[in-house]
């Protein structure tokens, strides 16, 4: 889902790829539907393993954002180009149980919280912010409120 509201948020700005330590092979069918009900592209959207961008002779890329609530607990490859990192912590939805109710309302939740922190993240100044401080607010970025009845 972040692949795709990056890179309608950005509107050129960024190239966002979503991938994961562990792809399932599909990209979920709650997914692709929170983002067509959204407007928001989901042509060629596929699941990806993150060793399609650690590999050696990847292109570099300029952040990594983890958001998986799990991601903090594993061990991350070295980047190819030594991007900004950030960890952003919210909770997989994949791994919601449940009926489809419960589910859906784990996307929706996601959705949400992915695309507000998303919307903050664009909202910087990247190319006139120091490294430092950059990374300070990618870090702020992650740790601040989600209102879980804010609307998509």
């Amino acid at each position: 889902m972040a692949e795709s509201i990056l890179n309608a948020l950005g509107a050129g700005r960024f190239r966002a790829f979503s991938a994961g330590s562990h792809p399932t092979g599909v990209v979920s069918r709650f997914a692709r539907e929170l983002l067509q009900s959204n407007r928001l592209p989901i042509d060629g959207l596929r699941s990806k393993g993150w060793d399609e961008f650690s590999a050696p002779g990847a292109q570099p890329l300029d952040f990594v954002i983890t958001v998986c609530d799990q991601a903090a607990r594993e061990i991350c490859p070295v980047w190819p180009g030594l991007p900004m990192t950030a960890n952003w912590g919210i909770k997989d939805p994949a791994a919601a149980q449940g009926d489809i109710e419960a589910k859906q309302r784990a996307f929706f939740r996601a959705f949400n919280e992915l695309q507000h922190r998303l919307r903050i993240f664009v909202s910087l100044p990247v190319d006139r912010l120091d490294r430092g401080l950059l990374q300070a607010r990618l870090d702020a970025i992650g740790k601040a409120e989600f209102a879980e009845g804010a609307l998509a």
